[in-house]
């Protein structure tokens, strides 16, 4: 995937308010000028009658001072507190964070993924709401173990949807390497065909 160019991932230059309900853990944009301006940016989505943020999207917006949160008693909400009160509901929370904020300033419009884990729908450059994400991106703390089976049936639903996997690994300082990830099949004779994993990096 691309180098970071923060010249590409440039935002609205509006602030945005929402509303955190802390009871079920919901970022609410109440105004249809800035559901607008989020929806144009690839932040956020329409549920049923509500405008509602990932909690990421909001942590993201907030550390780029893009969004002012309030609760119901109008107190404000900052990245901090935002990330604890998150951090009691998804304890994924921060690699969440990392991977978002990185995409987006590579210029990437992600959306909340598959249900893979931690795991982003990834548009490419320019085709968001024009053409179907082209990555499907999931995160890996370095030194973490994965069950390979697990890792290998995620794949083959990637593969199947007709989307590239990338794999995201976030080393212990934070920094993040991306690896493209595709299955190569082969025969033996007589065996029936085996999968081999190869990963490539970015």
């Amino acid at each position: 995937m691309s180098s970071p160019d923060t010249a590409i991932d440039i935002e609205f230059p509006y602030i945005v308010e929402a509303l955190l309900v802390e009871k079920n853990l919901k970022v609410l944009v109440k105004d249809i000028g800035f559901q607008d301006q989020l929806r144009n940016k690839g932040f956020g989505e329409k549920q049923d009658s509500e405008y509602i943020l990932q909690t990421y999207e909001a942590l993201y917006l907030i550390h780029t001072n893009r969004l002012v949160l309030n609760t119901k008693k109008l107190k404000r909400v900052d990245f901090e507190s935002l990330f604890n009160i998150t951090l009691r509901h998804d304890r994924e929370i921060l690699t969440k964070f990392l991977i978002y904020r990185d995409l987006r300033s590579r210029g990437y419009v992600a959306k909340e993924g598959f249900g893979f884990g931690v795991d982003f729908r990834v548009y490419e450059r320019g085709e968001f709401e024009k053409k179907p994400a082209k990555y499907v991106v999931f995160g890996i703390n370095e030194g973490i173990q994965v069950e390979a089976t697990d890792f290998s049936e995620a794949l083959d639903q990637i593969i199947k949807m007709g989307k590239n996997a990338v794999v995201a690994v976030i080393e212990r300082r934070g920094e993040i390497t991306y690896y493209k990830v595709s299955k190569v099949r082969f025969a033996n004779n007589k065996m029936h065909p085996k999968s081999l994993t190869q990963t490539s990096e970015e």
